[in-house]
This record gives C-alpha cells, structure tokens and sequence, in this order.
C-alpha cells in the first residue's frame, strides 16, 4: 500500500502540464479560486510557446516556464530541465492537463503516484492519440474520459475518475471531443480535489477514496 499524498492539513503545490488551449488549466484555476480544490497552482509548464495556456496563466498571475521542446538537443535534456523546474517549484502534484509528450521512466519514477493526467477515453480502451475518433471508427455507444496516476507505461496507471458520455448517431470527432471535454473538466477536478486533501489510497491498480 502506498499513501502518495501529503497531509490534508497542508496545502498541497501544484505544477501543471499543458501544451494547448489549456481548458483543463482553466478548470483547475477556477476549482482552486471556488474552493473546491485546497491547493495553490504554482507553476505552468508548457512545451509550446504558441499555447494559450500561457496566457490564462498570465491573468491568474501564475508563473510560467516555457520549455520550447525544439531548443533541446534532445529528449534527455529536455526532460532534464523539466525535471529541474518540477523540483524548483516544489511541487506535491503534477498535472498533466493537455500535455501533448509521453514522459520517459526517469521523471516518471521520480515522482511516482504524484503525476495525474486527463485522457479523452474510458480507459483501458483507446489509449494515445485520437482517443475520440478510436472510439467513433470502433462504433462504441458510450465514450468518456478518465483521470489516472501517470505510469511509465502510456495512459495505464491506476484509475482514479471516470465520466461517461453517449456517443450520438450524427456525432463527429469534434462534437464528441467537445462534449467528453466538458466532462474531462469537473472529472479532473474531482480527482484533484481528493488528492489533495489526502482521500486516495492506491493498493496496486486499485485507487480508493477514503
């Protein structure tokens, strides 16, 4: 059994990942700002100097690292300078919100059973890119999305919160992506918010709330 949370009497420092319009970021924002998180967001980690992430980030006054993944000789140094900005922010928990790299073992194993991310499907099924149109060329009735702990093996970690959502018979790849994102929001805040007030309990695959 392994307790991966600090104590709920502290307040928990969160740096989150995201490489995109940062909607997820945004959730996270505002659950922290109406209570439904007790935690601080201290720092935004972005790959991409282009991402409107950057500017929530900005207006919320949080810091921001920007780490274009194209200035590095290679992934080893850029996962290195990842590692030193996680660490220099003292993070208890990374959240990878849209965060468009897979992590090598490394920084993985370096901050086990502190690193979620959101994924755009009920996982085990569907995992990496394109997550909804896996779904629709599969023809399932029911999508949804999953927040997990971040293992070194792609979108497989524990499970910690899952939404559903109907798979209409006109739907897309863009309606189903933004009906399922809808969810991906106030899923990944629940999951955050029970992190961080020390509810989850992990046993192997299993994560359960206190």
């Amino acid at each position: 059994m392994r307790p991966p949370q600090p104590s709920p009497v502290q307040v928990p420092r969160m740096v989150v990942l995201a490489s995109g319009r940062g909607s997820n970021f945004q959730a996270l924002i505002d659950g922290v700002a109406d209570g439904r998180i007790h935690a601080s967001i201290v720092r935004l980690i972005t790959d991409n100097p282009g991402a409107y992430a950057i500017d929530r980030a900005r207006k919320e006054g949080i810091p921001v690292s920007v780490l274009d993944y194209l200035v590095f000789q290679d992934r080893t140094a850029y996962e290195s300078a990842l590692f030193r900005e996680i660490q220099d922010a003292g993070a208890d928990l990374i959240i990878l919100a849209g965060y468009m790299r897979l992590l090598g073992e490394p920084i993985v194993a370096a901050f086990s059973d502190r690193m979620i991310n959101i994924h755009p499907a009920l996982l085990p099924c569907f995992p990496g890119l394109h997550a909804q149109r896996q779904a629709l060329e599969y023809g399932v009735k029911v999508a949804g999305c999953t927040v997990h702990f971040v293992t070194h093996e792609m979108d497989s970690g524990p499970i910690i919160a899952q939404r559903c959502v109907p798979v209409g018979e006109d739907d897309d790849e863009e309606t189903l992506s933004e009906r399922i994102l809808r969810e991906e929001h106030d899923c990944l805040v629940e999951a955050v918010a029970l992190f961080c007030d020390g509810r989850l309990e992990v046993t192997g695959r299993r994560v359960r709330v206190r």
